[in-house]
């Protein structure tokens, strides 16, 4: 069984389901980049060094396991962002004692999530509502400072992707102490009913997309188009295999 692949220098972890479970007790960083950025990386060198220095680079795009499937034989368990968060409100609502700082778009987002995590039974919801960040130069020292002060357990960033695992990198190296941080993206939105309704059905299928694009097609069309480049990129890569 496939253990990691390397990827442009990049280690993405291939886990099963039933292991997700363990990870929310390990105090790093994890990304879940999607194929439209993982297209980019050529031309944003920022999010390519987020990637690279992250603790746990997971599977969300199912077009790039289709085409690691594809074009180079390689087997590999797609963990979204959807699925991570999944596991993770079930194992929330039963610990019922964590506390969580949600990095948000908007007030309206921040009060919708806060909202849906107090209802599981999380401790303490702090919200921060992000500035527009410029990705080549991400230095929030505010949210930095507001952090340091609540020494949550967790943070989720729900900001878009491109920009939240640079923010996330930020985040571990200035941290005088470990949590977890989660860039999820979006997809808390998906539980809230804020965005797409997504659920394990169409995730399954690798549909997302699909879904994402059909709610809001303006937003979402050109980006999932420019994905495409991924295609080329695999095809014309070397990629290692890590196996057990």
């Amino acid at each position: 069984m496939v253990k990691k692949i390397i990827f442009k220098n990049i280690f993405f972890f291939n886990i099963q389901d039933h292991q997700i479970v363990k990870f929310f007790k390990k105090k790093s960083l994890f990304v879940f980049p999607s194929g439209p950025n993982l297209s980019d990386m050529k031309v944003n060198s920022k999010y390519y060094m987020s990637l690279k220095k992250a603790d746990y680079v997971f599977f969300d795009s199912g077009f790039f396991v289709l085409l690691l499937k594809l074009f180079k034989g390689i087997n590999v368990n797609k963990v979204s962002g959807y699925k991570f968060l999944n596991y993770f409100f079930k194992h929330l609502s039963k610990t019922k004692n964590k506390s969580i700082f949600c990095i948000d778009p908007d007030k309206n987002t921040s009060i919708i999530n806060k909202k849906f995590l107090n209802k599981l039974g999380a401790k303490n919801v702090y919200s921060y509502v992000a500035p527009i960040y410029n990705e080549y130069n991400i230095n929030d020292k505010k949210l930095l400072k507001s952090i340091s002060l609540k020494k949550v357990d967790y943070i989720l960033t729900n900001i878009g992707g491109g920009k939240q695992e640079i923010l996330g990198n930020f985040l571990k190296k200035n941290l005088k102490y470990k949590t977890s941080i989660f860039c999820t993206g979006g997809a808390i939105s998906y539980f809230t009913g804020h965005q797409a309704p997504i659920n394990n059905f169409f995730d399954k299928l690798y549909l997302g997309w699909l879904i994402r694009i059909l709610f809001s097609p303006r937003i979402f069309l050109i980006r999932y188009l420019k994905s495409f480049k991924l295609l080329f990129i695999v095809i014309f890569s070397n990629i290692t295999v890590l196996k057990k």
